[in-house]
């Protein structure tokens, strides 16, 4: 996140999942697309076997995604920086740069240019282990490209470098100028659930949501009357340090929310006596993990299909969640219990469901600015097999449909009838006439629904 927020302004990507199609060459690196984004790896795949795009990989292992690639780069673990600056000093010196580009849309390309001209093909294959014809292959494939798409995952960012891996990865996009084109861009793909819904609401130590930095004056002042408190102008600490401040005793609490460090972080027996000499850690999540059984107070939290509430995926496409089931005992949404404590420790916040935040988010966060419930919310939709062929006759009292029709299918279409209805209490009725194929699934959240025929 850091490296593309200090690039680019948003550690996001640059370009959808869709996008990826027209790529004519992919980079990818640090990331085992086929197992763990097999949608995108899928668009890779049929890219190159289908339409002749090339793929470089860079990956230290022989992945599934190594039968495909035009060029494997086979880097030593750890030395990113050299091989990506190494494709940046072939790209200049070749004259392979994108000047146009540069000129108009980057800063800073001569100081670029100095840090890069010691990496030479020779050079960096002393530090990698990649042949420095490999290397200038790469560069000049990459750089070449109608449309160049990159993609990375955590294994370049779960380094001590990994800041400065992906700020040279977008420096090779911009120096090539693939950015703001379809099948081009720099391209993340977030290793766990809604890891970019959570940064896009700043949870880093040193951005508020939408990434607007805790140390403007502006941004500051901005949340500050949103949630009714005094902020501090000095961003955070990271993880790593907060577990080094809980070991060396200047860190006195932790609140741990949705996160095992137990089980997730290395050097176990450190973390554990750190912890320990907290003089409060509080938990909250799903279930009594390693590192709750540490903790002086546990909130149980209602799991993702027991709340209402949206997601953001790796393409910064926002999808709402409708609750399925009741929580069982005493657990609460996270917002609830958020809300709950900032209370008791004298906030004013009245938040009543999930679409009240998400409101709240649209007047602070200008990314947000134009999402609103009923925009991503799939309301009232209702499928249906054609009435002239035998189909289904609904009767929509319920308001929340609007204008929603009914979507005409083929006769004898195995398709579903749904109604997905925001209410509590909406009736709903449906006469249906010998619908051959066709299942019937009411997703009803307290509607009371009536079937007859």
């Amino acid at each position: 996140m850091a490296g593309l927020a200090a690039t680019f302004g948003s550690g996001a990507m640059t370009n959808s999942i869709g996008d990826l199609a027209e790529a004519d060459c992919f980079l990818i690196t640090g990331s085992n697309t086929t197992e763990n984004h097999p949608v995108i790896s899928t668009i890779v795949k049929q890219a190159v076997s289908q339409r002749g795009a090339k793929l470089i990989l860079a990956d230290p292992r022989r992945i599934d995604l190594a039968r495909f690639a035009t060029i494997w780069l086979r880097q030593k673990p750890g030395t990113d920086v050299a091989w990506l600056n190494g494709m940046a000093q072939v790209i200049i010196s070749e004259g392979l740069a994108d000047e146009t580009f540069i000129a108009e849309r980057t800063e800073n390309y001569d100081a670029l240019k100095e840090a890069v001209q010691s990496f030479t093909p020779e050079y960096v294959e002393s530090i990698t282990g990649i042949p420095k014809d490999k290397l200038v292959e790469a560069a000049r494939l990459y750089a070449r490209a109608g449309a160049a798409a990159i993609l990375y995952a955590m294994g370049i960012t779960q380094h001590t470098k990994g800041t400065n891996n992906v700020k040279c990865i977008a420096n090779l996009a911009m120096l090539t100028g693939n950015l703001g084109r379809p099948g081009t861009g720099v391209n993340p793909l977030r290793g766990q659930n809604n890891v970019q819904g959570a940064c896009d609401m700043g949870a880093l130590p040193n951005v508020y949501p939408g990434y607007q930095q805790v140390a403007n004056e502006d941004a500051g002042k901005k949340f500050e009357k949103a949630w009714g408190t005094t902020l501090s102008r000095k961003p955070g600490i990271t993880i790593p340090q907060m577990m080094e401040g809980a070991a060396d005793g200047s860190v006195k609490a932790l609140f741990v929310m949705g996160e095992n460090p137990m089980v997730s972080d290395p050097d176990i027996g450190h973390l554990e006596e750190g912890l320990k000499k907290l003089d409060l850690l509080i938990c909250q999540d799903i279930f009594l993990h390693e590192t709750g059984h540490l903790a002086d107070v546990v909130f149980p939290a209602a799991a993702w299909g027991e709340k209402d509430g949206t997601y953001t995926n790796s393409e910064r496409r926002v999808q709402q969640i409708r609750k399925a089931v009741y929580s069982p005992g005493k657990t609460l949404p996270d917002w609830e219990i958020l809300t709950m404590l900032a209370k008791k420790m004298g906030a004013d916040w009245n938040y009543t469901d999930p679409q009240e935040i998400m409101e709240e988010i649209r007047a602070t966060t200008p990314s947000y600015g134009g999402i609103t419930y009923d925009r991503i919310a799939d309301v009232g939709l209702v499928v249906i097999a054609r009435k002239e062929h035998g189909g289904a006759e609904i009767d929509r009292p319920a308001p929340e449909l609007g204008e929603h029709g009914a979507c005409e299918l083929e006769p004898l279409d195995p398709r579903v009838v749904r109604w997905n209805l925001n209410g509590r209490n909406d009736l709903i009725r449906a006469q249906l006439n010998h619908i051959p194929l066709v299942s019937i699934e009411a997703y009803t959240l307290g509607q009371t629904v009536e079937i007859t025929g």
